[in-house]
């Protein structure tokens, strides 16, 4: 999650837009947290929920709706067990439409 804010954030200030904002709070404890993701002009929020518990990580998508997200240990990737989709590929296809430039996880992978 740190490191999807961190490019996040470097997104954000390589945009100037003060509509975007990335927010990220965690518990006391540091074990969950939420990532806020505002986009620019009414374009919708994302909201990415750790929940360690369960081993998984929640999206809130404009436009794709909610998803759970397990681990793969062996793909080393968050995926969404109905489809096998993979959660960083689908915020790069989503945010670089909602935000009309590429967006790029591939440091990430």
């Amino acid at each position: 999650m740190d490191q999807l804010t961190d490019t996040l954030e470097a997104l954000q200030e390589e945009l100037a837009d003060d509509d975007f904002d990335v927010e990220y709070s965690v518990s006391h404890c540091r074990q969950s947290g939420v990532l806020t993701v505002k986009l620019p002009k009414d374009k919708g929020t994302y909201v990415i929920n750790k929940q360690p518990p369960n081993k998984q990580i929640w999206l809130s998508s404009p436009l794709s709706g909610p998803k759970r997200y397990d681990y793969s240990n062996e793909d080393q990737h968050w995926f969404y067990t109905r489809d096998g989709s993979f959660l960083l590929d689908l915020l790069e296809k989503e945010l670089s439409d909602k935000l009309e430039t590429k967006v790029s996880f591939e440091k990430l992978h």
